[in-house]
């Protein structure tokens, strides 16, 4: 009587044990959505380029507000698979269709895709000074 009670009690902690830790993980990809905005592409931005000149330099923009047809913005969002999630924001903005200014947190010679940041970065406000002839 004694004898199936002890086993069944060992079987069954034997048991309890196996459930505490994961022996597979499960694999989670890197979801990426929207624009991948580069320094490089920022860089190749001028004042007084026209909105088909700024579509081929960053390509398509996520959000077009139909009620502000001169200001685009590109989102880019990454979430790794295992990590906290980033969030880059460019605004492009254009008067008399010429662009105009920039504001976000991607900057030329930011280098936020060089590594994680641990700190969010501000957002900052680019007026980009007129052409000079050469």
């Amino acid at each position: 009587m004694i004898r199936p009670l002890i086993a069944s009690v060992i079987i069954s902690l034997s048991l309890a044990a196996c459930s505490g830790t994961p022996v597979v993980q499960t694999y989670r990809i890197d979801v990426r959505q929207g624009n991948v905005i580069t320094q490089e592409m920022v860089a190749q931005l001028k004042p007084g380029l026209t909105k088909d000149q700024v579509k081929f330099i960053l390509g398509s923009p996520l959000v077009v507000d139909m009620f502000h047809s001169d200001r685009w913005d590109y989102v880019y969002h990454f979430k790794p698979g295992k990590g906290e999630a980033q969030s880059r924001r460019l605004t492009v903005i254009f008067e008399d269709g010429k662009l105009a200014r920039l504001a976000g947190d991607v900057v030329a010679g930011d280098g936020w895709l060089d590594g994680p940041q641990t700190t969010q970065p501000a957002n900052r406000v680019i007026d980009i000074p007129p052409a000079t002839k050469k």
